[in-house]
């Protein structure tokens, strides 16, 4: 297999921007443009791409398919700092471009969290809601006071400032796509090689030293600034739309280790979970077609 092609994968039809107050914003999409539309929010330190795959089976059954680069992942600009908040305008931002009507919404990992968050947020501009693993784990949460809860978020924010003061002017470190495969596949180890090269031709880019990852090298681990899983977890038992929420069982790196029992006390009504064995966190690119039926029987 030449690098740069991986079987069923299709890169987007259409490609556009979108400004978010100054940010612009990468917007790709599949599918015919009169079609209904479904927007897919990618997960931490990836970007719209890694959707090549499951967004063409969505597209293939009558889906305009829009997804989008977070800010300071692939296409889209770097920003002076990054929040929760930030990137939670941006999404706003790119549903409005698509439809003033309600909207079927995806999200994988971050992205899960970020769209069950504008669910309980915004819920006029959601029709449904599907959520790839990422629904954080309430079994650590505690009950703190709320003094103790401002004291934890004020820790958060002095760490990731000081993060992002000792990288300014870094760079992400070049290599080989076999060299960035392997360091993505220490993250990913359930993905196969000939994927994560495909990978690294759509999601970095190629300079004199070698190939580096389109992602802000100033983000840290998970690539959202201050943030908690417990305050994604608060908005699951407001969400009024459709759920659909599908977890990966075998344990990873970049996964949540969340139990379908874990997640009873906080479901809305009617919700419906779905839980893969032998499935690990990237649930849409291990299993993408098994995904993308049971995601299809829902928005049915």
């Amino acid at each position: 297999m030449e690098h740069g092609t991986y079987p069923g994968a299709r890169r987007p039809d259409r490609r556009r921007r979108v400004d978010s107050d100054g940010v612009s914003i990468s917007v790709v999409e599949w599918g015919d443009p009169d079609d209904p539309p479904v927007v897919v929010a990618h997960g931490g330190f990836d970007f719209a791409e890694t959707l090549d795959v499951f967004a063409p089976m969505l597209a293939d059954e009558g889906w305009r398919v829009v997804g989008w680069d977070q800010r300071g992942h692939g296409d889209s600009d770097r920003s002076e700092l990054y929040s929760w908040d930030a990137d939670v305008r941006d999404a706003a931002k790119v549903l409005a471009s698509v439809s003033s009507d309600p909207l079927p919404l995806i999200g994988h990992s971050k992205g899960g969290s970020m769209v069950m968050y504008l669910a309980a947020t915004m819920p006029q501009r959601v029709r449904a809601l599907v959520n790839l693993d990422g629904l954080p784990s309430g079994a650590g949460m505690s009950d703190v006071s709320e003094r103790e809860r401002i004291r934890s978020i004020r820790g958060e924010l002095g760490a990731w400032l000081g993060h992002r003061r000792s990288l300014v002017g870094k760079e992400r470190r070049p290599g080989t796509i076999d060299e960035l495969a392997a360091r993505r596949g220490r993250m990913n180890p359930r993905l196969s090689p000939e994927w994560l090269r495909f990978l690294v031709t759509v999601g970095a880019v190629e300079s004199e030293d070698g190939w580096r990852w389109k992602i802000d090298p100033t983000m840290r681990f998970g690539g959202f600034g201050p943030w908690d899983p417990d305050w994604s977890m608060r908005q699951l038992p407001g969400v009024a739309a459709p759920f659909l929420g599908v977890l990966g069982l075998e344990p990873e790196v970049m996964g949540w280790g969340t139990r379908p029992e874990d997640l009873d006390r906080y479901l809305p009504p009617d919700a419906r979970v779905v839980a893969l064995d032998g499935v690990g966190h990237f649930v849409h690119i291990e299993q993408p077609r098994r995904v993308a039926d049971l995601v299809l029987e829902f928005l049915s």
